[in-house]
């Protein structure tokens, strides 16, 4: 165990965690220069065209230190958004040390903060490293007051590296050997692993990433899943190298793979904890809990003729990405689809790009939504995420929604534009600190909903890139909500109704019926599109109609043969109206749901 060593590396975003992990990787002799790509740990396209981990991998690296011994070294790698934030505290508790990376042109970021702050709850050593020091914006000492100030951290301690040009790699890698505790454990103990990460392989189902803090684990074993209190027979035991290579026995402070038939991801929880059937643990590591969906969207199918084809793709993508919530559900508007539950936006995102790639998929996604929760006058409580399923008003004591504590880093001469912006969206409990100088950290209390659509972008709009964003949900909150129907002459549009604070419904139905005007083919029929809330029409916008020149063949004569003649026409037109259907066309829903601007 005095040649273990297991670190994770946590960064804000884009401040070079997958380029140093390639260092690492070509350091340790893993790979020779003709195999190596960049991003060696990012394993799918949208990874590395976006340079995010969407999926965190681990990596076994073999080090000769300066005494002479070789050390293993595993590197758990971390998917760095929020969204996977239950993730990324899994891979930390599975590790005893974590290289916080800071960039030099940047600095200290709000995601650093909280990355900081999630390793400290774990009680890992902490190594800082300095990235990016070859940047003409490279500012050392800048980087180094701050990891003083904001982190608290031995800035001397810090490693100055760039890990573009290979600098301080080696640096690096020392001090993991060097300030990184060796793991602890107990190898007679019985056995008790964490599951840290699963992904699914076509050939021998889900393949299981562990982390073993007593006992040992071999090949022929019968397993047990203490969360789902399945059993299973252990296939194969191994080692993360760039490949899967299969060792006889895991022991305790060891990271490695599980393979037991396992059919599909969802299957393994991630933070379980995994124990020999014959012999199991007395209780089960702590942190576990079931990952939750935080966004919902519909999917449907831009060809009624496609829902097959789109469910049999998500049964498919559900294999790789067990984090996906989804129940087949129906629209009056746009035909069968699925209803879907996402760990936030990026996962959102993620799912529909990887559904048109990798699935060939033409998809529509209705308006994301949050999960509110109504307190009905019967006593009951309902949890809805559906605006179809919300329960009659006459029948809600109280309705409340989801709340998170946002912490927002940004230089000192936004802060007017920030705290607009947080104040727009209905921010409350809102605190300023100077955590530099130059630099502001302030925190709000907002509703969910008022960041699901593009609080991010206009974060970076009005702070010109510099803003960085971070949050964590709280709780739930008494609010006024209202549900929003749209009508089209009347008729409900059921894909089209949204929930809403009562003070912002006016000007989010106005919005969308000046939308749908812009978008709805004009008839030869008046259209009237609707905002309601139950009977009351809160927004309206008039489709005009065509209209026929019906007294272009009068000319001179009395007034009242016109009169008579636009009488007629007007006749005909109500008539028309009484019959004529008003078709919404997909790229309607496309145009209103893609840029729900308020």
């Amino acid at each position: 165990m005095d040649l273990l060593r297991n670190f994770s590396i946590v960064a804000h975003i884009d401040h070079g965690k997958s380029t140093l992990a390639d260092r690492l990787i070509q350091e340790a002799g893993l790979v020779d220069e003709r195999q190596f790509h960049d991003q060696m740990l990012d394993s799918m396209d949208l990874e590395r065209e976006r340079g995010i981990t969407i999926k965190s991998s681990a990596v076994t690296l073999p080090y000769q230190a300066a005494d002479g011994r070789v050390y293993r070294l595993n590197l758990i790698d971390t998917p760095g958004h929020v969204d996977f934030a239950y993730e990324v505290s899994r891979a930390l508790a599975s590790c005893e040390g974590a290289l916080l990376l800071v960039d030099a042109a940047q600095g200290v970021e709000a995601q650093t903060l909280a990355n900081l702050y999630a390793a400290m709850e774990h009680d890992l050593a902490i190594v800082p490293v300095i990235n990016k020091i070859d940047l003409p914006a490279a500012d050392v000492e800048s980087t180094k007051e701050q990891i003083e100030r904001d982190l608290g951290l031995d800035a001397e301690a810090a490693i100055l590296a760039s890990a573009k040009q290979g600098q301080g790699i080696r640096e690096v890698l020392q001090a993991v050997v060097e300030r990184v505790p060796p793991p602890s454990g107990r190898p007679d103990a019985p056995l008790k692993a964490l599951i840290f990460d699963a992904f699914y392989d076509p050939f021998r189902g889900t393949v299981v990433a562990v982390r073993l803090f007593d006992g040992r684990l071999s090949a022929g074993e019968q397993i047990l899943l203490m969360a789902s209190g399945a059993t299973y027979k252990v296939e194969e035991v191994g080692l993360f190298k760039l490949a899967r290579e299969a060792i006889p026995q895991l022991s305790a402070g060891m990271v490695g793979y599980v393979v037991a038939g396992i059919k599909t991801l969802s299957d393994v929880a991630i933070g379980d904890t995994v124990t020999l059937a014959a012999s199991p643990a007395p209780e089960p590591l702590a942190g576990f809990k079931a990952v939750k969906p935080v966004v919902f969207s519909s999917i449907y199918p831009v060809s009624s003729d496609d829902y097959p084809s789109l469910a049999e793709a998500l049964e498919k993508y559900k294999l790789n990405d067990a984090a996906l919530v989804y129940q087949k559900d129906s629209s009056a508007a746009l035909g069968l689809g699925f209803r879907c539950g996402f760990l936030g936006l990026l996962h959102l995102e993620i799912v529909q790009e990887r559904l048109e790639r990798e699935h060939a998929q033409s998809i529509i996604m209705t308006s994301p939504s949050v999960r509110y929760r109504y307190r009905l006058k019967s006593g009951r409580e309902l949890e809805i995420d559906d605006p179809q399923d919300c329960p009659d008003p006459s029948t809600v004591e109280e309705s409340l929604e989801p709340y998170i504590k946002a912490s927002i880093l940004t230089p000192d001469r936004f802060i007017g534009a920030v705290m607009k912006l947080g104040l727009d969206r209905r921010g409350v409990n809102s605190n300023m600190s100077y955590p530099s100088p130059g630099r502001a950290e302030i925190t709000f209390e907002l509703p969910l909903a008022e960041i699901i659509y593009d609080f991010y972008d206009k974060l970076k709009s009005v702070t010109q890139g510099y803003g960085s964003f971070d949050y964590e949900l709280v709780d739930y909150r008494p609010n006024k909500l209202v549900k929003v129907d749209i009508l089209l002459n009347g008729e409900k549009v059921d894909a089209l109704s949204f929930v809403v604070h009562k003070e912002r419904a006016r000007a989010r139905a106005l919005n969308m019926c000046e939308r749908l005007k812009e978008e709805l083919p004009r008839q030869q029929f008046k259209i009237a599109i609707q905002g309601a809330i139950g009977g009351e029409i809160i927004a309206r916008t008039t489709i005009s109609a065509y209209r026929k020149d019906v007294t272009a063949k009068c000319y001179g004569g009395d007034i009242s043969r016109k009169r008579k003649l636009l009488e007629k026409q007007k006749k005909g037109k109500k008539r028309m109206k009484m019959v004529g259907q008003i078709e919404v066309p997909q790229s309607a829903f496309i145009a209103v749901l893609k840029t729900d601007d308020d």
